[in-house]
């Protein structure tokens, strides 16, 4: 019997687990699902696949999808440092990518673990 494939994980470098945990709670707006220090291993949900922070992972580029680009950044404040401004890369004019009618909004930021996460936003023009 064949079972579909699924993403069930993404790994993020991460030096310092509670700097980390502290980010990625503002961030996600959520508290960490699990932590295990003696294996250096932090956990958040993110709507059923798990976001794991771990020295030991690469750096990778996460593009999270958020309600609003700039309100997103306005609540951030000083907490990250934006590398992109908020910038429409796309407007979608059927739903293959994304919803139809809809403009994608795209910025991009640095994490507490100086790692590059893009915020996405699908909004109405």
């Amino acid at each position: 019997m064949l079972v579909g494939m699924d993403l069930v994980q993404i790994a993020q470098h991460a030096d310092d687990l509670t700097r980390a945990a502290d980010f990625y709670t503002v961030l996600l707006e959520r508290e960490p699902l699990a932590r295990f220090d003696d294996q250096g291993l932090l956990f958040f949900d993110l709507d059923g696949i798990r976001l794991l922070l771990d020295p030991k992972a690469p750096s990778g580029l996460l593009y999270l999808r958020v309600d609003n680009v700039h309100e997103t950044l306005e609540r951030l404040g000083d907490l990250v440092q934006v590398e992109s401004a908020p910038h429409v890369i796309f407007r979608h004019d059927d739903d293959i990518l994304g919803p139809a009618g809809h403009d994608e909004w795209q910025a991009f930021i640095r994490d507490s673990e100086g790692n590059l996460v893009a915020l996405v936003a699908f909004q109405k023009p």
